[in-house]
Order: C-alpha cells, then sequence, then structure tokens
C-alpha cells in the first residue's frame, strides 16, 4: 500500500524507525563488543555486505529460532526438487539460527544472510539488492517495516508454521494496531493449530486467508555430523547398546538415571549418553550421574571425546546432536517432563532414532499426537515405563520407518507456497 493509505499505526511505526535508525546501529556496536555479533553479521543487517544475487526467481524466507530456520531449510529443500529454476535465500535475526543452517548445510542454491535491522533504509537496501519474487515468514517474527516495504514492492508473501498460545496472544494485542494493518497483505497464513488460527483472526487476519496445517518442522533437514566422529563412535561402541536423553532439563535426568540403573539389570554394557539442553549444565549433571551409577562419568566438554567402559556419557556441547541421533536406536526427548513442553521430535526420526516422550509436549502437539497414533513415538510416564519401551526398541532391532513422516498437511503447505511462485 502507499504510504497515504497506510494506517496510522504503521505510519508512526515507520516514523519512529526512521528516528530511532542510530540507536539501532549503536546497539549492534555494542553486540559487537560483547561477542553476539561479528563484522559481517553487523554489515548484513545494516545494508552494507550482500552476497550475489542469483539470476531468476529468488524465493525469501525469514526465521528467528534454530527450529524455524531449519523448518525453513526443510521446505526451501522441496521447493528446490520441484522448482529448479528458482533460488533461495533464508535470513535469520539470531547467529545461532544461522550457525546451525551452515552446519546442517543449506538446501540446493540457497544462501543464508542476516535480515535488515527494522528501518526503512535498510530494509530498502536489502530488498533492492535481493528483489524477491516470494517472501515467507516462519513463525511470528513479524518486524513491521520490513513488511510494509514488501507490501508497498507488491512481493507475495505468505506466513508459514504459525503458532500462538492465549499467553503469547495476550502480549501480542499491545501491538494489535500493526498487526490489523500488516497481516491483512498475506496471501496464506498457515497455523499450526485451531487455538493459533483463533489469535491470528483476532488481532486482524482474514479468516479465509487462514489454514490449519500443523507444523512443518516435519520437514526438517537431518541434522549433519562429522563422519569420521561417527565412525569412531561405532568402533569404539562395537556391540553395547545405546540409548540417549536428548536436549534434557533439570530433574529428566534423575528419571532417566533411574531407568538406566533397571536397563543395566539386563545389559550390563548399556550406554546412557545425556545431552542436557544447555550445556553450561554438564558438570552438574555428570555429578548427579556419578552419584547414581557409582563411576565416574566423562565429559565430552572435558575432552573425553569417546565413551570408554562408562556406563554413562555427558554430551555437553553444541551442534552434535546429528551424532548422537545417529548412534542411538531411541531417545528420550527431554523437556517433556520439565514444565517446557517438549522439543523437536522430527529430528530425531529424521536419523531413525525411536522417540518416548513424557507427557508435556504442548509446544508439539499435533506431532507427538500423529506420531504416537503411527507408533512413531511413545509416551512414557515413570522409570519403569522408559526402560521397558528402550529395552523393547533394543530387542526388535527394526529402524525407524521415515517414509510416513512427511505429514499430508506439510506436503499441502508446500503445494500452496509453490502456487503463489511465478511460472
Amino acid at each position: 500500500m502507499t504510504p497515504a493509505r497506510q494506517p496510522w499505526a504503521l505510519r508512526a511505526y515507520l516514523v519512529l524507525a526512521r528516528v530511532l535508525a542510530p540507536v539501532w546501529r549503536q546497539g549492534l556496536q555494542r553486540r559487537l563488543l560483547r561477542g553476539k555479533e561479528t563484522p559481517r553479521s553487523v554489515r548484513q543487517k545494516l545494508g552494507s555486505e550482500y552476497a550475489d544475487r542469483p539470476e531468476g526467481t529468488l524465493v525469501w524466507g525469514h526465521a528467528v529460532g534454530v527450529g524455524e530456520s531449519m523448518a525453513l531449510a526443510g521446505l526451501f529443500a522441496r521447493l528446490a526438487e520441484r522448482r529448479p529454476d528458482c533460488s533461495f535465500l533464508i535470513t535469520t535475526t539470531a547467529r545461532t539460527s544461522g550457525d546451525a543452517l551452515r552446519r546442517t548445510g543449506l538446501p540446493p542454491r540457497c544462501q543464508h544472510q542476516f535480515a535488515p535491522v527494522d528501518t526503512p533504509d535498510a530494509v530498502a537496501r536489502f530488498l533492492d539488492h535481493w528483489r524477491p519474487s516470494l517472501a515467507l515468514w516462519c513463525e511470528m517474527d513479524l518486524w513491521p517495516a520490513l513488511i510494509a516495504e514488501t507490501d508497498a514492492r507488491s512481493i507475495p508473501r505468505a506466513l508459514v508454521n504459525a503458532r500462538m498460545s492465549p499467553e503469547s496472544l495476550s502480549k501480542r494485542r499491545w501491538g494489535r494496531w500493526l498487526y490489523q494493518a500488516l497481516l491483512p497483505g498475506f496471501h496464506d497464513l498457515f497455523a499450526q493449530n485451531e487455538t493459533t488460527a483463533d489469535a491470528l483472526v483476532a488481532l486482524g487476519a482474514p479468516r479465509e486467508r487462514i489454514t490449519v496445517s500443523g507444523t512443518i518442522k516435519a520437514l526438517v533437514p537431518p541434522l549433519a555430523c562429522d563422519a569420521d566422529d561417527l565412525d569412531a563412535w561405532q568402533q569404539a561402541l562395537s556391540e553395547r547398546p545405546v540409548w540417549l536423553l536428548a536436549s534434557s532439563h533439570p530433574g529428566e535426568e534423575d528419571l532417566a538415571l533411574a531407568a538406566h540403573v533397571r536397563l543395566c539389570e539386563q545389559h550390563p554394557d548399556a550406554l546412557l549418553v545425556i545431552a542436557p539442553r544447555a550445556p553450561a549444565r554438564g558438570l552438574e549433571v555428570a555429578a548427579l550421574a556419578s552419584t547414581s551409577v557409582s563411576k565416574d562419568v566423562p565429559l565430552r566438554s572435558a575432552g573425553a571425546h569417546i565413551a570408554t567402559e562408562a556406563p554413562v556419557y555427558i554430551a555437553d556441547t553444541i551442534g552434535e546432536m546429528g551424532l548422537w541421533y545417529r548412534l542411538a536406536p531411541v531417545a528420550l526427548v527431554g523437556g517433556s517432563f520439565a514444565s517446557v513442553g517438549g522439543h523437536n521430535p522430527h529430528e530425531p526420526l529424521a536419523l531413525g532414532c525411536a522417540v518416548l516422550h513424557g507427557p508435556n509436549v504442548w509446544n508439539f502437539a499435533e506431532s507427538y499426537e500423529r506420531l504416537d497414533s503411527l507408533q512413531q513415538a511413545r509416551p512414557v510416564n515413570s522409570e519403569a515405563e522408559v526402560a521397558r519401551e528402550v529395552a523393547a526398541v533394543w530387542g526388535a532391532n527394526r529402524p525407524v520407518d521415515t517414509t510416513a513422516l512427511l505429514d499430508e498437511q506439510a506436503e499441502a503447505v508446500i503445494e500452496r507456497v509453490q502456487a503463489l511462485l511465478p511460472r
């Protein structure tokens, strides 16, 4: 829409964003001094450095967190298969997201860069350079100046994988005038559940453009790992049965360790790998494990790169879940016993690792419900159930069938997004 037709709230935001441009620059410089930015990320966010734009149709997607950026990568990988004439760009605001994309590997013909700060000048430089044919926002990281300028250039746009709880809707109501200006311009809005669909309507989105599509995180590409490291571990473990506690939170280690004690009664050489969600908790978790198994417990961060005879190993490093999911045929996915809401079950499943989970999985409620029905994930409620299900996976010696895991709803999102592209 032209500036004259923009709602007052959006016009006011854009004026304020232009005035505050020096504040953005100062903030980025402070983050650079604290090690939270790199010189390159600062230049990209301010619009003074870009990679070369490929010729032809460019699809741009924006995400904030690691999970969202990986979901976009999976979506773009599927689109790349269908549209060999298209190139792709993923922007993120956080360094961790960019690092995760580089570790896993970007889809074909895809680049990553940092999103511009939300000032009219930085946004204009970004769009002048990249000239996207289609813009996707993943989840709810919606920057008004960026969306408004995309709208002004008549670039088709869609919101994918949107998710809001009643609590997050309450927090966003303070900016409802801005949402009422921005959301009607999206051609399609894909909500993970009905709660989110209702929240989008409450913020001003047209109901007829909203589709409840579930999560597209089933599309995440397999996490990467170092092939030499994987080979060394497989040789060192030989025939030892292994299982994993993935992305654990306080209290969940106690449950897993109690289950492991039970497992060791029948499998004395069993190994439990614990990967705490916060690697800084490594020493704390190692001390807890040592008390439980009455033996020293090695930490990866302390230089114990291969498990020896220890019954428990602490994987307290960042960016190596692809290794642990490949080594373990079964994982208890953390955050599902703590009041966290569960973590992504699609990452282990993509690597053939069976999933166990506790009752608290509201972050991925639809995914877990479907995966439970397919028996690709199993709910557990106690240490005894954890031990029984881990032993069952070991006994079955049957890899997870990942061919059935691409949700039909995620496939529908791909089709709808593809329809927005120029022919």
